[in-house]
């Protein structure tokens, strides 16, 4: 199945207020369904972020894999002061 057609099966599936479920393992895991997959376009290795808030908890993509292809230097970024900055000008 195409690529566009399972994303419209998935807009329709939560425009539609169907609630996926998903159920809790003894190790305290959880597959994420496929039509969550799809719509936040979750990959093998992509982070995913938890916002805990009154009686819910919302689920959002919060970095993938691509994402840090694009900046090598991203995993440095607790360096990235002003003071680090400053120090290490004259290197």
């Amino acid at each position: 199945m195409p690529v566009a057609k399972k994303l419209h099966r998935v807009r329709n599936i939560l425009t539609d207020d169907v609630m996926i479920t998903s159920k809790l393992t003894s190790k305290a895991q959880t597959t994420i369904p496929q039509p969550v997959r799809v719509a936040l376009r979750l990959r093998q290795g992509d982070e995913i972020a938890y916002a805990i808030e009154p009686g819910r908890v919302v689920l959002t993509r919060a970095g993938s894999v691509e994402d840090a292809a694009e900046d090598p230097f991203k995993a440095f970024s607790e360096w990235d002061s002003h003071a680090d900055t400053e120090g290490y000008a004259g290197l």
